[in-house]
This record gives structure tokens, sequence and C-alpha cells, in this order.
């Protein structure tokens, strides 16, 4: 049996994991200030490479995963789980080209509350009362931020488009982690998951920028730097580190450590991109924040 790590070295672990995470908004942002301006097209090029690229490093993973011993019914869900994983990436990097990075990341991040919702009407848990509360109080903050007028500096050409891209980016991955935790109660691996998925989402995503006509290749070399670094940085490292911490850390703890990626990557964007969300945005994104901790810290209905 695998001896429980440091106190030290799973904090070390899971801040390397939500600071890898946090940067996906910047390369997205850097991609689309390279070519000028982002767009349905161009965020499906980012989408899917990024998706290829990961599913490309984790080829070598699939001989280790004992397939045989894996029911249809898993695959499945696996499969299920990789289509909306696709429409989560497809719609939140379409959302950085219309709203702010700190709505956009705020309102992403709100996943918890749906997956709450969703487990609820699908699978009958229980939604206890101060998870009802945290519910409220984020959907306050989120009608302010979704009401807003983006940020002070920011490409916000269309705030209300980008906050219901982000919405519906959120809405997607929060029926991919449901489906994940059916594949995996069904006994697929964690890395079986992750392989299947990520191969799925990406053949999904493939075919759209053609059908747009927009092709993959000419882009100035800032995209596809930007390409590689969302599939090594937040994919894999960011993912993959948070994912072994809830070996060992209550989802709970782990839930509300993910809610630092919003405020990180708003503070990397400030930095890097001189973007000041305004005002309305910023309290509409702590309300909504404040909220889902509030349900994450929740254990009662678990």
């Amino acid at each position: 049996m695998e001896t429980q790590p440091s106190t030290l070295r799973l904090s070390i672990v899971l801040l390397v994991g939500i600071l890898a995470v946090s940067t996906a908004a910047i390369w997205i942002r850097i991609a689309i200030d390279a070519t000028g301006g982002g767009g349905v097209g161009l965020s499906l090029v980012l989408a899917t490479s990024r998706l290829f690229v990961s599913a490309l490093v984790l080829l070598p993973t699939w001989p280790r995963v004992r397939w045989w011993k894996v029911s249809p019914q898993a695959l499945g869900f696996a499969a299920a789980a990789g289509v909306f994983l696709a429409a989560n990436f497809a719609a939140w990097t379409m959302s950085l080209s219309y709203t702010s990075i700190a709505a956009s990341t705020a309102i992403v991040t709100s996943n918890p509350l749906w997956v709450a919702l969703l487990s609820w009407w699908c699978f009958g848990d229980r939604i206890s009362r101060q998870t009802a509360i945290g519910m409220a109080v984020a959907l306050v903050g989120g009608v302010i931020v979704g009401t807003s007028g983006g940020s002070e500096t920011s490409v916000a050409t269309n705030p209300w488009l980008g906050n219901a891209l982000a919405l519906a980016g959120s809405w997607a991955v929060s029926i991919y982690l449901l489906l994940g935790r059916e594949a995996q109660q069904r006994g697929l691996s964690v890395g079986g998951y992750i392989v299947v998925a990520y191969t799925v989402a990406a053949i999904v995503l493939i075919p759209f920028p053609s059908l747009l006509g927009v092709s993959y290749l000419g882009y100035p070399r800032p995209v596809y730097v930007s390409i590689v670094l969302l599939a090594l940085l937040p994919q894999l490292i960011g993912h993959t580190s948070i994912n072994w911490t809830v070996r060992w850390v209550s989802p709970t703890f782990v839930t509300l450590a993910i809610l630092l990626e919003p405020v990180c990557s708003s503070l990397l964007g400030y930095w890097i991109f001189k973007e000041v969300p305004s005002f309305d945005v910023l309290i509409g994104a702590i309300v909504l924040l404040f909220g889902v901790a509030i349900a994450a810290f929740d254990t009662s209905s678990r």
C-alpha cells in the first residue's frame, strides 16, 4: 500500500496544479492577441489542438490500461464524457474572445454548483440547506457578472456572449465530471478514463475548424507555442496534479483550492495584459466564488 505523502509535498503539488491550470486563460489570450482577434474559428483550433497534443502525449499509456477488464458501459460513459469535455473547451475558449479573464474564469469555475444540481436531478443525491444557500449566493454573483460591462482594459467586445459561453462551458464540464464518475465506478481507472476522454474530445473537435473554412496552419508562432503550453501546463500538469492530490486530501479542500484559479488568472491577466476587471465584475466574481465556497464546504450531502 502506498504511503501517504507529507503535508508539504501535497501542498506543493496542489499549488503547482492550481498555478498550472490558472495559466490556461493566459495562453489563450496570447494566441488571440497574436492573430489580432479571436472568434469561433481560432477558438476551435486552440481547443482542438490542445486536446490533440494532450492525447498524443498520453498515447504511450494506452498499453498500460487493462482494457480487457473494462466493461462496455464504462467505455461508453468515458466516451460520452469526452464529447462534453470537447464542448467545454470549445465554449470556454471562445468566451475569452468576448469577455474578461476575470469574468470568464469565475463563471466557468462555478461547476461544483451545477454538479450538485445535476447529481440531485439525475441520481437523486440530496442537496442540503447549506448547498442551496451557496447556490443562491453564487447565482446572485453570477447575475452581477453576467450583466456587467466586462473590464476597463480588456478585449471584452461582447460580455453577454462571452459570459454565456463561459456558463455553457461550466455546464459542459459538470456533465463531463458526472460521466467520469460513472465510468470510474464501473471499473475504469483514472488513467484509462483520461486517455479515452481526451482522445474522444480531440476526435470530436478535429473536423469543426475545417467545416468553418478555418485552417490549422498559417498562424504566427505564438499561437503554436500557446497550444503546446496549453496541453503541457493546464491540461497535463495541472489536472494530473489536482487529480493526484484528491487521493490524499479531502475533495472539499481541493474544490476550495481550485477557487484560487480565477484569482490567479485575473492577477496574471492584470500583470501581462494590464486587464483591469470593472468594479461590477470584481464584486460579482467575489460573490459568485463565495457562494461556491459555501456549497463546497458543506460535507453533509457527501
